[in-house]
């Protein structure tokens, strides 16, 4: 049976032709291109996306336009010491599909396939407003907490001009 998304995630007509699945190995370069047209997530090695769509596909999810292409994706991992944590790593919408709900639709069914999972986090620099209201929305459907604190300071990092990031940590989700 098809689960209803959130009045907020709501699916845009236009969208009517992307399925959302789990990816598979060969959907790391799909991963990649689209991380890499962002221009705004940290860019992995090509080599790192196709290990993820192998080793962590099962908490992650890739969104396929009509044609099969990769129109946006989300990469997770259930945190090893915290294996009630859904760890967000990465977000991602291609430019022809942003504010259409997608990145909401994709966290929703990413986590509705998570047996277990209460809680969810993600690291936002302080500057991205889109990635802050994306986890406010996800928090306010599930009514759930939003917590935030620091994890990482800008100094932290090996190089210059890396803001700092944030922790979001959202839960625990309703039974």
């Amino acid at each position: 049976m098809a689960k209803e998304f959130p009045a907020r995630f709501s699916r845009h007509p236009s969208e009517t032709s992307i399925v959302l699945e789990h990816p598979r190995s060969a959907d790391g370069s799909g991963l990649w291109r689209l991380a890499a047209e962002s221009r705004t997530l940290d860019l992995n090695s090509p080599y790192s996306y196709l290990l993820w769509c192998r080793d962590h596909a099962g908490t992650s999810v890739i969104a396929r336009d009509g044609e099969g292409g990769a129109c946006g994706f989300v990469t997770g991992y259930l945190r090893p010491s915290a294996p009630d944590t859904l760890f967000v790593w990465q977000v991602a919408v291609a430019d022809g599909q942003r504010g259409r709900g997608l990145a909401g639709r994709m966290l929703c069914w990413l986590a509705d396939r998570q047996p277990g999972t209460r809680f969810l986090e993600a690291t936002v620099t302080p500057d991205n407003t889109a990635s802050t209201r994306l986890f406010e929305s996800f928090a306010r459907e599930r009514s759930a907490e939003l917590s935030r604190s620091a994890l990482f300071a800008a100094e932290d990092f090996p190089v210059d001009g890396h803001e700092a990031e944030v922790l979001f940590r959202i839960g625990p989700f309703a039974p």
